[in-house]
């Protein structure tokens, strides 16, 4: 059994990681550590586990083979950094670091302890990205010309986020640093490096945060890419649009529109592919990654990790700056 330690349920998917990690059947939790000393008590006895309050002693402990991190985004560099040299694989919520050069921070120490790494992009594995990827490998798409991601929803309009996910000392930003993250390592995925970036944020419900949000980019290859998100949206399904000099597509979930030149059997209109099977997710990727030891499963590792941070980063600069910003 691997022996996991849940580092800080300051994160919404806190719960779900350690009731995955407690019910997957090949995984132990030994500790709970959290600044918040009442919360990570109070957490701990629901796992039925240790409460540690210094985070250097639980780190130093021999049965703690693995952690899974749920810290405030902004304490990630410290946590993750000490974790790696103390010799822990790691698994850690999006977004890494809100800036690149903490994420670099973050690499130096992974790679230097030799530890395996994953960070959570759970929509990197639906049927329809996965399809998505395969079709760009193949050139179904011809030159890719736009693709525009979105994820929205009610968080702020319904009144159902927690306050304190406003804090930007804890959260360093507001619907794009944490629901835009989905869209944007989607754009990283399908068109690689971006070389200039934009974003345009605002907050109608007066939060100190962004609470709508869309940042645009062109990317190596002149393909453009948008992602856009927010915590004011009424049943805004999840969208991916793919647009090319061969082919289109266009989804909403996992409802599919597929069109493609180059592949003899769709021409002439769209049609509704069939999609591979969901990969599993990121966490239970990570949970047999490490047992095998077979290192961080494609899609999900640190240079993953540092591209999504790449897009963050410089949105919030061309929103804050009203400009573009060039990435070298």
């Amino acid at each position: 059994m691997l022996k996991v330690a849940m580092l800080s349920k300051w994160h919404v998917h806190a719960g779900g990681y350690a009731n995955f990690v407690k019910n997957c059947g090949k995984c132990e939790i030994v500790a709970v550590w959290d600044d918040d000393a009442e919360r990570g008590k109070a957490w701990a006895d629901e796992l039925g586990c240790e409460f540690v309050p210094c985070l250097d002693t639980l780190l130093a402990r021999e049965d703690v083979e693995a952690v899974v991190c749920d810290a405030p985004t902004t304490a990630h560099k410290d946590v993750l950094v000490k974790a790696a040299k103390a010799g822990k694989h790691i698994f850690t919520e999006k977004a890494l670091c809100p800036t690149v050069a903490e994420c670099l921070e973050v690499k130096k120490a992974i790679e230097e302890a030799g530890v395996t790494f994953v960070i959570s992009y759970p929509q990197r594995g639906r049927p329809c990205v996965q399809f998505a990827k395969k079709m760009i490998a193949e050139g179904a798409f011809g030159d890719i010309t736009l693709v525009r991601t979105r994820d929205a929803h009610s968080g702020v309009s319904g009144n159902w986020l927690p306050d304190y996910w406003f804090e930007k000392k804890d959260a360093a930003g507001g619907a794009m640093m944490d629901l835009g993250c989905h869209p944007m390592y989607l754009l990283a995925y399908f068109l690689g490096k971006p070389k200039r970036v934009t974003g345009m944020f605002t907050a109608p419900y007066g939060k100190p945060v962004d609470e709508n949000a869309v940042a645009i980019a062109e990317f190596a290859n002149g393909a453009l890419g948008v992602a856009e998100t927010g915590f004011v949206s009424h049943n805004s399904p999840q969208t991916l649009e793919i647009y090319g000099t061969k082919g289109s597509m266009i989804a909403h979930g996992e409802d599919v529109q597929f069109s493609s030149q180059a592949i003899g059997s769709v021409v002439g209109g769209f049609i509704k592919p069939d999609l591979p099977r969901a990969k599993k997710s990121p966490l239970e990727q990570f949970i047999d990654a490490v047992i095998a030891g077979t290192g961080s499963p494609e899609g999900l590792g640190i240079d993953d990790a540092i591209a999504l941070t790449e897009l963050l980063e410089n949105s919030y600069k061309g929103d804050e700056n009203n400009a573009i910003v060039e990435i070298k």
